[in-house]
């Protein structure tokens, strides 16, 4: 919402500098974008009356004109403007003048013709983008006034971005109201006189959707000049707004819409046919809007509409069939409220955005609408002429918003706020903001304007209080408990740094009971006896979990009962295992997936997720500790797990965890469809971290060379990079598993790893004999260790 301050000085008496208001809107919750000026800097430009205007004597498309500036004698200037005339008031740049882009005028021939000056359009003196001609002055202008007082360029544009509760803002009577607030100032809603009807003619008004749109207002204007002219002063503050004149008609409702933050629209009567209706689009309607594009509107779509089919997208955009063009002597004004959420994401439907829609969809005053109409009836008649109908309103009144009337105690003041405002405070700062306010005993009832939308609930309004009494004049009390900050050591990673490595892994926290199913957590963990509940709720929760998957089966055998086919949980929490010395606490880390690897798409093959899959999550989770090589996948047997798809997770030899496929006769048991992945791990080892260090960085280029060597099954590639990295010395960087490969020459019972070497030093170029040399040891490591031989 772009705000002139000279406009805005006209409702409000604000003796204030641009910078002190934008500053003051801001701290009232409007917040200033950026302050600009109306005009950029030109000086010598003044109003000058086109006198006599002759043919140039050597081009066609030159004329030169004779002009009074208000000087002892008028001025010869060469003007090549297609809409110059005598009689005619433009600016006119003087010799010495400096306009918009640092152009200063000279005296100049232009084709033999002497020049003293410039006749100016409106781009020239940078009010405008694009121009066709002069900039036409009003006719009662004085020859040499200065243009910049004429049409008091002087003035600030202040652009507020109102947050989308504040809809009663996107009004200058809505800005005006909330500055004379703020400043204490007088403030008084224009004065609007209800314009007498001169004609009887009436245009039905059928209101076939009321809950959408429960008050349409219109009016038949009759014999207005297509032909007449936008005042000047009118053309400048929709400029200042960012709207482009458009004739007297579209001006009218678009000065109206910035004036009150009423969105109106005008018919072409004498296109309409039977009457108006509101009510939703059917199918196979089409509508050609102004700008020209057809759309073909859903049933959830708000029409106004006649007789014969659409004629605009309510509350959105109007249509070309019923539009105004420079033949319309008749006009239909509309002035309409239409529900918020009858609008609200219409106009993006259809790839539009208009300042009407956004005004809709926000909230315009429910009692603003005839208002409105009579403002345009006395400024389109004033411009244009015209004989009125009377004023035509539909309206339902049970779909019509409701004043809400709110209770607000003192109490309830201090307690949000924590001070004390005094009553006479709150009373002003809630009338000034046109509420009604009455007494109750200790408390006071609190109507608001029918404006503000946003205002229904005691809460509301402290909120209105302390914005308008200022949020600086708001003590900062100190907090009532004695506060300690928790330590954050580098060396230990967060809880909530693997939940959230879990989520943007597709996993979902789940929350379980720590109590469960006895027969349940034997068959997960037949080795340990658990807590058994002197008083449980149920029998199928009498023991203390000894492992959090109890709980995430049971969770994921919940959602497979659903119809959930792919199902990823985690859960972190405490475990609880009988010992010598009492009851051990620990905190755990665990999850289960079943079903597809990735959500059902068109970018990858559909395939049902495996062992890898949950593995990769788990090293992302021991990633965090900064030193994942410090961790080992054991091949180990676990009475829940599937011989051959269990590992034991160590860290420096230390069992950590355990991952793998559910037993099949344990997922029987518990009524798991599909093969189904779990993993565990203890916190206390996981959370610690490897504090970062900085680590120079070589200046010389990293050498590469590929091994590919054949093993035995049995062998992980775990141990193979461990022992590379063992043999490799100083010099290895990394090491990378690219394939692996079973089949044609390659023994029965063994596998062929292809691995990447990448080697680097920090202080020279590795030439290649070093590098065979450590390659050489690796190989020869690799072959005493693991019987390794190259693959050729």
């Amino acid at each position: 919402m772009k705000v002139s301050q000279r406009w805005l000085r006209d409702w409000v008496d604000l003796a204030v500098s641009s910078a002190d208001l934008a500053a003051q809107l801001t701290m009232a919750g409007l917040e200033v974008d950026s302050v600009e000026p109306a005009a950029p800097a030109f000086d010598r430009i003044v109003v000058g009356r086109v006198v006599d205007l002759i043919p140039h004597p050597n081009a066609d498309r030159l004329r030169v004109a004779t002009v009074d500036v208000g000087q002892a004698e008028p001025l010869q200037i060469v003007c090549g403007a297609p809409n110059v005339a005598v009689g005619m008031y433009a600016p006119t740049a003087l010799i010495g003048a400096v306009l918009p882009g640092d152009f200063t005028i000279k005296k100049s021939k232009l084709r033999g013709v002497e020049s003293l000056g410039m006749l100016c359009s409106a781009k020239e003196l940078g009010l405008a983008e694009i121009s066709d001609g002069l900039l036409p002055l009003p006719a009662d202008s004085t020859p040499g006034q200065s243009v910049r007082q004429l049409l008091d360029l002087d003035d600030s544009l202040i652009e507020i971005e109102l947050t989308p509760n504040r809809g009663d803002c996107l009004s200058m009577e809505g800005i005006a109201r909330e500055a004379a607030t703020q400043y204490r100032r007088d403030f008084t809603p224009l004065p609007v006189a209800e314009i007498p009807a001169a004609l009887s003619d009436v245009f039905p008004v059928a209101l076939l959707d009321p809950a959408d749109c429960p008050r349409y207002i219109g009016r038949v204007i009759r014999g207005v000049d297509p032909t007449a002219e936008t005042p000047l002063w009118m053309k400048e503050r929709l400029r200042r707004a960012g709207v482009r004149s458009l004739g007297p008609l579209v001006d009218v409702t678009n000065y109206v819409m910035l004036e009150l933050g009423q969105p109106m629209h005008a018919f072409d009567l004498n296109r309409l046919n039977g009457g108006i209706e509101v009510r939703r689009a059917r199918p196979g309607e089409k509508l050609e809007l102004l700008n020209g594009v057809v759309v073909e509107p859903d049933s959830e779509t708000l029409l106004i509409a006649d007789h014969q089919g659409p004629l605009a997208l309510a509350g959105i955009m109007g249509g070309e069939i019923s539009s105004c063009t420079e033949a319309t002597r008749d006009v239909f004004l509309e002035s309409a409220f239409f529900a918020p959420a009858s609008i609200a994401g219409r106009a993006r439907r259809y790839g539009l955005q208009t300042d009407s829609s956004y005004r809709f969809e926000r909230g315009v005053d429910p009692q603003l609408q005839r208002r409105a109409a009579e403002r345009a009836t006395q400024l389109l008649i004033a411009m244009a002429g015209g004989q009125p109908g009377p004023l035509i309103e539909a309206v339902s009144t049970e779909h019509v918003p409701v004043k809400p009337i709110i209770r607000l105690r003192p109490e309830r003041i201090h307690k949000l706020l924590g001070m004390t405002v005094d009553g006479a405070e709150v009373e002003e700062i809630l009338r000034r903001l046109g509420m009604a306010i009455s007494s109750e005993g200790n408390h006071w009832l609190i109507m608001p304007p029918s404006s503000r939308f946003d205002l229904t609930l005691e809460e509301d309004l402290i909120e209105e209080i302390a914005r308008i009494y200022g949020y600086g004049q708001v003590p900062s009390n100190r907090p009532l408990t004695r506060l300690a900050m928790t330590p954050q050591p580098e060396g230990r990673v967060a809880l909530d740094r693997f939940r959230t490595v879990l989520v943007q892994r597709g996993f979902q926290e789940a929350i379980t009971y720590s109590f469960v199913d006895p027969a349940v957590q034997r068959l997960l963990d037949p080795n340990r006896e658990p807590l058994a509940l002197a008083n449980p709720i149920s029998a199928d929760l009498a023991v203390m979990r000894t492992s959090l998957w109890p709980g995430l089966l049971k969770a994921l055998v919940h959602n497979q009962k659903r119809q959930q086919a792919r199902v990823r949980l985690f859960e972190h929490g405490l475990i609880f295992v009988p010992a010598e010395a009492g009851l051990l606490q620990e905190a755990w880390i665990g999850g289960v997936i079943v079903g597809a690897a990735l959500p059902e798409q068109w970018g990858a093959p559909a395939r049902t997720a495996d062992f890898f899959d949950l593995k990769a999550d788990v090293e992302a989770l021991l990633a965090l500790s900064g030193e994942p090589e410090a961790f080992a996948f054991v091949a180990a047997a676990h009475p829940a797990l599937h011989p051959g798809q269990s590992a034991r997770i160590e860290r420096a030899g230390e069992p950590v965890g355990w991952l793998g496929a559910l037993h099949p006769r344990v997922a029987r048991a518990l009524d798991v469809e599909g093969d189904s992945f779990v993993f565990e791990l203890r916190l206390a080892n996981l959370q610690l971290a490897r504090t970062p260090a900085f680590r120079e960085l070589s200046r010389f280029p990293a050498s590469r060379r590929d091994l590919a060597i054949i093993v035995d099954e049995t062998v992980t590639s775990g141990a193979i990079q461990s022992c590379i990295r063992q043999h490799g010395g100083e010099l290895l960087r990394e090491v990378r598993l690219f394939d692996v490969y079973r089949g044609k020459g390659v023994p029965e019972g063994r596998k062929s790893l292809a691995l990447g070497l990448i080697l680097q030093d920090l202080s020279h170029n590795l030439t290649d004999s070093v590098v065979d040399e450590v390659v050489s040891g690796i190989i020869t490591g690799l072959a005493e260790r693991f019987g390794a031989t190259l693959r050729v």
